[in-house]
């Protein structure tokens, strides 16, 4: 069902409540036929009026901190699957209240913390986080197995007999990647871990499966699944993607402010920012799609995206339209509900953009708009 962006106040995300509900069903199949239990990482996707919708098809939500762990409790309404480089002490009962696993990524950590944990009130799982020493990941900022990495534990980290408490491992080291690279890891994690598997009653693969791309081969990875559990005794298996929740189910919708001459040709400045509302771009790095436009075309007209901050860096170019464009004309950014929205910033006071639902019905609800407070509030 296409987008009438007309209707569509600017700067705004828009969900496509259509392409998430397809989402969901393709993760939810996969676990369904697996016996996997497939979460929503809320440091991807954490789009909470959605909720009431992404409950029915997954099983719970993946959490890096207190207050992701209490969105997932109030707003899932499931007790997070926790897991951080560290935690603080004075968080730590709550964090335990609030989460039904808990990984550790230290022995130290878990050292710290497992009195606490067999007095807590609540039963809680506790595993560790190792790391596989195995890299499918091609940007170092992104690639959790990298050399030198402070996420997870080698296997020269750990005895040949799991802690007392300790009932299950946590690995993620993939980001946007098939169910290709993800057999190739999990090679490397039952080289390195299997002695320790077979001590555990569960295994969380992490997040980065991009399971709902169109090339993405879900035979192969519920084959995957299958294998493994087979292999260890009907282990229970946990992924917790957050990129496939939200992949390709919305956008960013733009307004051309004005249009500037420099030596180099023209750039449009929008009325929003790539460094405040659409960091990926310029951490990966990698050029978003805009509806209508291609890579540059000689002969046709062609712009530099300039962002609304004072920041030198915050542009993006170039783009072919087919046309010229205008003050006033509309910019869509496709593909940006996952990760985008949960980092954006007020950097510069520039405002953040609202957020919306284009329906299933094809009409669009306004879910929140920004202002003033939601800047000072941030500051003292």
């Amino acid at each position: 069902m296409a987008i009438d962006f007309s209707v569509i106040p600017s700067p705004c995300y828009v969900l496509d409540e259509q392409r998430l509900r397809r989402n969901l069903e393709v993760l939810h199949h996969a676990a369904e036929v697996t016996g996997a239990r497939i979460i929503c990482a809320l440091k991807g996707f954490a789009m909470f009026s959605t909720f009431d919708m992404v409950r029915r098809y997954l099983g719970g939500a993946a959490a890096s901190s207190l207050h992701e762990a209490r969105l997932s409790l109030e707003e899932m309404q499931s007790r997070a699957h926790l897991c951080a480089p560290a935690y603080r002490d004075d968080e730590f009962d709550e964090l335990m209240r609030l989460s039904s696993h808990i990984t550790f990524n230290s022995l130290n950590q878990w050292e710290r913390f497992r009195d606490r944990i067999r007095e807590s009130a609540e039963p809680v799982l506790c595993g560790l986080r190792i790391n596989p020493e195995h890299s499918e990941v091609a940007t170092d900022r992104y690639n959790p197995a990298r050399p030198g990495s402070r996420l997870g534990i080698g296997r020269d980290g750990l005895p040949d007999t799991l802690p007392g408490g300790i009932n299950g491992l946590h690995f993620h080291s993939l980001c946007e990647n098939d169910s290709h690279a993800l057999e190739r890891t999990l090679a490397a994690v039952e080289d390195r871990f299997a002695p320790l598997i077979g001590q555990c009653s569960w295994i969380n693969f992490g997040g980065g499966h991009l399971i709902t791309a169109g090339d993405y081969d879900v035979p192969h990875l519920i084959g995957l699944i299958r294998s493994f559990r087979d292999r260890y005794g009907g282990i229970d298996v946990i992924l917790e993607p957050g990129a496939a929740v939200g992949w390709e189910a919305g956008c960013l919708v733009s307004t051309v402010q004005d249009i500037v001459e420099t030596g180099d040709g023209k750039t449009a400045i929008l009325d929003v920012s790539f460094t405040s509302h659409m960091p990926d771009t310029l951490e990966m790095p990698y050029k978003p799609r805009i509806v209508g436009a291609t890579d540059p075309v000689e002969g046709r007209p062609s712009y530099c995206m300039g962002g609304i901050s004072c920041l030198a860096g915050d542009c993006m170019g170039d783009y072919s339209f087919d046309r010229p464009l205008a003050i006033g004309d509309r910019v869509v950014f496709e593909d940006m509900i996952h990760y985008t929205m949960v980092k954006t910033t007020t950097f510069n006071g520039v405002g953040l953009p609202s957020i919306g639902i284009w329906t299933e019905a094809g009409n669009f609800r306004l879910v929140r708009a920004f202002g003033y407070d939601d800047f000072r509030n941030r500051l003292s």
